[in-house]
């Protein structure tokens, strides 16, 4: 079993592929953060607030397979419930559910410290809306957009290592309440920062 500080891990063969370990698992605790701006009419007249969305902490779990040496493609998985004020009133909570496919490109994976970026795209599944006190009928529809990330593990031996990840996806979804009669559009944009342990095999 192979040191943090020797240079090289034992995961290439002669041809440049890899040998083994082409699978790799993450468990990180994530911070979800939106940096979200908003158009809110009612009843067809824009209103000068906007919609605040509350950061949310939450378990993630991805799984990224290699495919060269190099690169690697990561989908994540996790769900978060956040909620949504507006002129200091309550408008409620949505959960939502954003897996994210990413195409990685892995510098150094043969050394303990490993850097990685990547770019791909999210497709956020809204559920379980619940309006506030004095609303009705909180609808949020899905959302899709771009991603991009950066982060690293850091091998603690072959198959262990520690995990640190950012990704941000750009993301816009409508909402509406009170059956229509206020509607928003939302941009969320949210910071997706993580850290973890990461377990190649």
């Amino acid at each position: 079993m192979s040191h943090p500080a020797m240079a090289e891990r034992s995961v290439i063969s002669g041809s440049g592929w890899l040998a083994k370990e082409r699978f790799q698992i993450r468990v990180r605790a994530l911070g979800v953060v939106p940096a979200e701006d908003s158009s809110v009419s009612l009843g067809g007249t824009k209103l000068s607030e906007e919609i605040k969305v509350g950061n949310a902490f939450v378990p993630e779990l991805d799984l990224t397979y290699f495919l060269t040496n190099n690169i690697a493609a990561e989908i994540i998985a996790g769900t978060a419930r956040h909620e949504m004020d507006f002129g200091g009133s309550n408008l409620g909570e949505a959960w939502i559910l954003p897996p994210t496919l990413t195409l990685q490109y892995h510098f150094t994976p043969d050394r303990a410290f490993s850097p990685y970026i990547g770019a791909g795209i999210n497709y956020s599944i809204m559920y379980a809306e619940d309006a506030g006190t004095g609303f009705s009928d909180l609808n949020v529809d899905n959302g899709y957009g771009p991603a991009l990330q950066a982060g690293f593990d850091y091998w603690i031996n072959d198959n262990w290592g520690l995990n640190f990840d950012v990704k941000k996806i750009w993301l816009n979804v409508d909402a509406s309440l009170n059956n229509g009669a206020i509607k928003a559009d939302v941009e969320l944009d949210p910071w997706l920062i993580g850290a973890g342990v990461s377990y190649r095999f």
